[in-house]
């Protein structure tokens, strides 16, 4: 189970942190990749494929949804950062990697737009299917509904995320509180309010957003909702996650150094648009 702590030092090193990603804006069969990166069709084949088919293969979809597993000694702990836009895409890019989402403890969202919590219902069915229990880390500012002002001036309403009361419903224990939190015995830092600093990332001034059906939509270009995820690698440093990066990638990065200033950070993950 996820457990809920006071962040920033109390970050635990760990020895090594495995990052599958399910479900992105782009499938890796024939891009390039670092000589370190598996190929789609080789991690397939490792999780049991016998044929390379259309049906083996991952499908990309707008958003992101990662894998992630932790190690510190004998201590193992899987989390999922985001799960996608789409539930039956997330599960077969899991089912075709072989991965067990009853293993799944913890799940932290980023922010409250669809292609990042639209496919929570089925990950959370699936994980309780397969016996596990799980907790949801989201914040209060996750559940306002969103629209986009397109260049005709029409606003545009996207679709609602699941609220807490559903995940829930689903056997799903859901954490819903605005302040930073230590998940899974330190392994992970799930950030607060992210502080605008910087002069030239101005977020979406395309983006609205209103708190019910009935009230107006107001503008919304810093989507103050978004969270980042941080883990320690030892001998490495900081590996910091921030799916779309609403809040600016040097916004992020910044606020990463004032948390952690003794610990350098060796890489940014980064999913669908940085904004700036």
């Amino acid at each position: 189970m996820a457990e809920v702590g006071s962040p920033g030092p109390a970050l635990k090193p760990i020895d090594s942190l495995e990052v599958d990603v399910v479900t992105d804006d782009v499938s890796d069969t024939y891009v390039s990749k670092t000589l370190f990166a598996i190929s789609e069709f080789a991690n397939v084949v490792m999780a049991g494929a016998k044929v390379i088919s259309g049906e083996t293969l991952l499908c990309a979809n707008l958003g992101l949804g990662l894998r992630l597993i932790s190690k510190a000694g004998d201590v193992r702990h899987t989390l999922l950062f985001d799960t996608g836009p789409e539930g039956a895409i997330f599960l077969r890019n899991c089912a075709n990697l072989g991965i067990h989402l009853g293993d799944v403890e913890c799940i932290a969202v980023s922010h409250g737009h669809w292609d990042h919590m639209a496919a929570l219902p089925g990950a959370i069915d699936a994980i309780v299917k397969e016996g596990g229990e799980v907790t949801v880390h989201v914040n209060p500012g996750m559940f306002n509904e969103r629209a986009i002002r397109v260049a005709s001036g029409t606003i545009v309403p996207v679709a609602n995320v699941p609220l807490p009361e559903e995940m829930e419903a689903r056997g799903a224990k859901v954490v819903n509180r605005p302040d930073a939190r230590l998940l899974l015995d330190g392994h992970f830092y799930y950030s607060g309010e992210i502080p605008r600093l910087t002069s030239f990332e101005k977020g979406r001034t395309d983006h609205l957003c209103r708190t019910s059906a009935n009230s107006p939509w107001q503008p919304d270009p810093l989507l103050m909702d978004e969270r980042m995820l941080v883990a320690h690698v030892r001998n490495l440093g900081l590996i910091v996650f921030s799916a779309c990066s609403h809040a600016g990638i040097v916004n992020v990065c910044t606020d990463v150094r004032q948390l952690f200033p003794d610990i350098p950070i060796y890489c940014a993950m980064v999913g669908s648009i940085s904004e700036a």
